[in-house]
């Protein structure tokens, strides 16, 4: 069960369940692409990551088509 941080935040930041849930799901996907073996000794899997990113404003539902469907700053 996740904790930190709360569904509600994660709701609240994307707009609504749907879009949360495809939104940690494509950022978890890419940081684990990109930092897979960097996170095998770690703690925190990259999903936990990708709901702090969001919670945090680093990464936000995109209005336009592209591929990724999430922007990140």
């Amino acid at each position: 069960m996740m904790i930190e941080p709360a569904i509600d935040e994660l709701v609240a930041k994307a707009g609504n369940k749907y879009i949360a849930c495809n939104l940690v799901a494509k950022r978890a996907n890419n940081i684990q692409s990109v930092r897979g073996a960097e996170l095998a000794n770690k703690d925190k899997k990259a999903i936990t990551i990708a709901c702090e990113e969001i919670v945090a404003g680093k990464v936000v539902p995109s209005d336009t088509d592209d591929n990724s469907g999430m922007t990140t700053f």
